[in-house]
């Protein structure tokens, strides 16, 4: 009934006859069992007009139903006709359930439930409910039934603001707006799902199109909870920013994150730092913030200490804990926005509702941890400007922090230092890891083995560990090797030597392979490793890597941090490069072995490059590789290890750069291009595209010099920055007519080309552009002839050369197509479809970009993704489709949030506010052009003026 009335028996589909026939099962059907006469038959089927052998045909069509559902279904009783069938055989009725049970979901607080019930709901309705179905039964039905889909929408809809999706939300109410313009309550969730997504102006704009409206059709005013929301948004009400119910629940209550390492099962001491730290946690719940930061050396058990405390917290916090190594000790201390973002995602946030900037994602964190009771554990700081960010701002939950450093800058923290453990507290230790038997055999030796490790808790681990794993040992052997001062710690000593002495002992026990191991795969500077990167490292094979590898993390000397992926503790690391600086022999082995990484991961990502972009000339421009890489068949199997592997990867780049490797560190940077499109690695790979740019510079290598800057180019393009973006394309130009280097003479005009297109400069576009066709065709370089036939296209298009525009972009697809290319051709499509929109052949030019967006989407390439919404809203709107415009226009806004830069944002909200004026909502139109205006007033754009000219009348009304 949600749909055309259809019926079945198992999957067999019954006839159901003539439209009047359909009516008739309508009638009875919705009646739920009970009898209808054949009067009341006759006027839900034609009314006060029936036609003279109405009961007639009502009985016929009472015979053609009972023989098509078959004995029992349709009845006769007392002169009327019944259908008797289980309740749960009708999707209305279907549908009724789930909407109750999303209720009660709601009602006891599982949100997520509740929109996941609800969604199901609202699926059984397939398209207009009794579709075909004539009669003024049908009709109040047909009514009655579009007005139970849109309350459950707005409930949907309510949930959604409740669980943070603001931004998703919008692009679905502009559409239920435009489709159902009187409907107040749509009008006020889509004001407080702008508002919440810090669009304030087009939130107001929505209450004055509302109240205008009202006036013209109904002569009326908004109702009275209208009204007070607008006065709530002029007023910046605290409260909007918080779920609008239920009020006793936070907004997310279904994530209960338990990130909290496992606690060691032989702890040992600390008792007053444990009943210390515990207390301050206690008192969360009456405390604004209750923060404690524990302060020590490097192994002196700072993690291990706070771990305890917290698991024997937790009870105090039944929302969950969050934890991170925030990395504090080593180069690049973790960034607080990446930090923010994960717990957002871990606390239930989806990715498209994560902020861009850093104050966004702290007042977002700040708000989901409101009325909750949560724990943050953060370990490893590196001071206190990396936590603030991080601490949650209201009372119930507490922070507990480590570092080296002692946070007196930290207002309002409870600082403990933490020392070496006592005498009495490192043998209990020692004596829980050796066993006491052994011990107390050798008491006076075991004092001397925690003394000499200087009492510090890693060390006596180690130390421990160690012996535990060699029965023949004694205690005493053990002390006699640790005799030698060479080894032991000095007890005035303090910082990175003590930790090193520890690390010493364990190092000096280790097989000469595993030693080896050790020592090289210190020397890489990415987070972690996986197990094919440590294998290219040692250049041995995968299952001889892991043993090595396994047996490192057995003696605490390297942690598995996931399945096939391994890191060093920051100090075991530096300590690790200082054992390979001192033993490795011959001394090319450490550049050895990181040229192998390197190779491994550029062979690997020109790899992905090239399944990706097939026939692409680059992979044949980059330098030769010795040690070989992974090889993938599947494009989203490649994808999901270069993504996975992006922090590696940049940290190559990097490391590369900084020891000479400057030509296959900038050749990685071109085969892992896809990072910088992403938006979630582009500043990550920008910066390194820099830092090997500056090298390059420094040392007078041209070639290397301009291809890091054509990759900046590209990169400062993507963000919108045309002026940068040009700079750095001519001077790579400049730069390889010294070094004669095919692939930037081609690619660099190729970018020029396009950023004259963004800035208006129609004839220096079209010069770049044929400079870079003859370079592309002179290299063999096919696909990237039909890159720059496709950009040659858009100039055309730009100065109104729409037919030429149309061929040279179908030029380029025919290259990508004849090449059997995909993501490559989703560029061309993309190109064609806006042509073919200016040329006014719109069925075409929204096929060839739905298809580049399918492509786009399934490639995960998020600018392109957002930019393929934006032209179809384009075409859209050129076949007079506001409300779909509308739609499209929302989530390419979504889409482009974290890329793009703001010019791209400018030209998809002035797009939003045309198709939003042709829909009546002219106040909403001119927030979006007002704030498109104040973006290209602020880039100097020459948009600004097409803008002006659409406020104008707006203002001199």
């Amino acid at each position: 009934m949600l749909g055309p009335v259809r019926a079945w028996r198992g999957g067999e589909a019954l006839p159901t006859g003539s439209p009047q026939q359909r009516a008739l099962l309508t009638a009875l059907r919705l009646r739920e069992g009970r009898m209808a006469t054949a009067a009341q038959l006759i006027d839900a089927l034609w009314g006060d007009e029936p036609p003279s052998q109405a009961l007639a045909a009502i009985r016929t069509y009472a015979s053609r139903l009972r023989k098509a559902l078959g004995p029992g279904v349709l009845v006769s009783e007392a002169g009327g006709y019944a259908v008797r069938m289980p309740s749960d055989a009708l999707d209305l009725s279907y549908a009724e359930d789930l909407a109750a049970t999303a209720e009660k979901a709601r009602s006891e607080g599982d949100l997520h439930r509740a929109r996941t019930v609800l969604n199901q709901a609202l699926a059984r309705w397939d398209g207009e409910p009794l579709a075909g179905v004539p009669g003024p039964y049908a009709a109040t039905q047909r009514t009655r039934l579009e007005e139970m889909r849109l309350q459950l929408l707005e409930t949907r809809l309510d949930m959604d603001l409740e669980q943070g999706c603001h931004a998703e939300a919008v692009s679905e109410l502009t559409a239920l707006t435009a489709a159902h313009p009187l409907r107040e309550r749509l009008r006020e969730l889509l004001m407080l799902a702008l508002y919440r997504s810090g669009r304030q102006a087009e939130a107001l704009a929505v209450y004055a199109d509302t109240r205008r409206l009202l006036a013209d059709e109904l002569g009326v005013d908004p109702r009275p909870g209208l009204s007070e929301l607008q006065q709530r948004i002029l007023q910046a009400d605290p409260g909007l920013a918080e779920p609008s119910a239920p009020a006793a629940e936070p907004a997310v209550t279904l994530v209960r994150p338990a990130q909290l390492p496992a606690t060691v099962p032989d702890f040992t001491g600390r008792a007053s730092f444990v009943s210390e730290l515990s207390d301050v946690l206690a008192t969360a719940e009456g405390r604004v913030m209750a923060v404690s930061a524990v302060a020590g050396i490097g192994g002196v058990g700072k993690t291990t200490l706070a771990v305890h405390v917290a698991h024997r917290s937790r009870t105090r916090f039944p929302d969950g804990q969050l934890y991170v190594d925030l990395q504090g000790a080593g180069p690049r201390a973790a960034e607080p926005e990446a930090v923010l973002g994960a717990f957002l995602r871990a606390l239930g946030t989806p990715d498209t509702s994560i902020p861009e900037t850093l104050e966004e994602r702290a007042a977002l964190f700040r708000s989901m941890l409101d009325g909750r009771r949560i724990l943050i554990l953060l370990d490893n700081a590196r001071d206190a400007a990396q936590v603030r960010p991080l601490l949650p701002g209201t009372e119930g939950c507490a922070s507990l922090i480590t570092s080296r450093v002692r946070m007196v800058d930290l207002a309002g923290a409870h600082l403990v230092d933490l020392d070496v453990m006592s005498p009495e507290e490192a043998l209990q230790l020692f004596t829980r890891i050796v066993g006491a038997e052994r011990v107390a055999a050798e008491r006076e030796s075991a004092l001397d083995v925690v003394a000499a490790c200087g009492f510090l808790p890693l060390a006596i681990r180690i130390a421990a560990s160690r012996l535990a794993a060699r029965r023949t040992w004694t205690v005493s052997v053990l002390a006699a090797k640790l005799a030698d001062e060479r080894r032991r710690l000095d007890e005035l000593q303090a910082g990175d030597l003590a930790v090193k002495a520890t690390f010493e002992l364990g190092y000096g026990q280790l097989e000469p392979n595993q030693a080896r191991a050790f020592r090289l795969l210190g020397l890489a500077d990415g987070p972690d490793l996986s197990l094919a990167a440590a294998a290219a490292v040692l250049d041995l094979p995968q299952d001889d890597t892991e043993d090595l590898l396994e047996a490192l993390v057995d003696t605490s000397l390297l942690e598995s941090a996931a399945p096939g992926r391994y890191r060093f503790h920051d100090l075991v690391r530096l300590y690790a490069r200082a054992c390979a600086e001192r033993d490795e022999q011959p001394n090319a082995e450490p550049p050895a072995a990181l040229t192998r990484l390197l190779d491994f991961y550029l062979a690997t990502a020109a790899g992905v490059y090239g399944l990706e972009r097939p026939g692409d000339r680059t992979v044949d421009h980059l330098a030769p590789t010795s040690y070989p890489g992974l090889r993938f068949t599947d494009s989203r199997a490649a994808l999901d290890w270069l993504y996975a592997e992006a922090d590696c990867l940049l940290a190559a780049v990097r490391q590369a750069g900084q020891s000479g490797a400057l030509r296959r560190a900038v050749d990685l940077l071109l085969a892992a291009k896809d990072l910088a499109e992403t938006g979630v690695s582009a500043r990550r790979y920008e910066a390194a595209a820099t830092a090997v740019r500056d090298a390059a510079a420094a040392a007078g290598d041209t070639w290397v010099e301009s291809r890091a800057r054509t990759t900046l180019a590209q990169v400062h393009s993507t963000a919108g920055r045309f002026a940068r973006a040009d700079e750095e394309a001519a001077r790579a130009l400049a730069a390889a007519r010294t070094a004669n280097d095919p692939w930037v003479s081609s690619n660099a005009p190729n970018e020029r080309g396009i950023i004259a297109l963004y800035e208006g400069r129609h004839e220096d576009g079209e010069r770049h552009l044929g400079e870079s066709i003859a370079a592309f065709r002179a290299d063999g370089n096919r696909p990237g002839e039909a890159s720059a036939l496709c950009n040659l296209s858009r100039i055309h298009l730009a100065g109104g050369r729409t037919e030429s525009a149309v061929r040279l972009a179908g030029q380029g697809v025919a290259i990508y197509d004849q090449l059997g290319l995909t993501l490559r051709l989703a560029n061309g499509r993309y190109a064609l479809g806006m042509a073919l929109t200016q040329a006014g052949r719109l069925p075409d030019a929204l096929d060839q970009l739905t298809g580049a967006l399918a492509v786009f989407r399934a490639s995960r390439q998020r600018l392109w993704e957002g930019m393929s919404l934006f032209r179809l809203a384009e075409a859209h709107l050129a076949g007079d489709r506001p409300a779909q415009t509308a739609v499209l226009a929302e989530q390419a806004l979504v889409a482009l949030r974290q890329i793009g830069g703001e010019w791209r944002r400018g030209n998809v909200l002035t797009l939003l506010g045309r198709a939003l004026a042709r829909l009546g909502q002219s106040d909403r139109a001119r927030a979006c052009w007002s704030e498109a205006l104040a973006i290209y007033e602020e880039l100097g754009s020459s948009e600004a003026t097409e803008v002006r000219a659409l406020l104008a009348p707006i203002a001199a009304a």
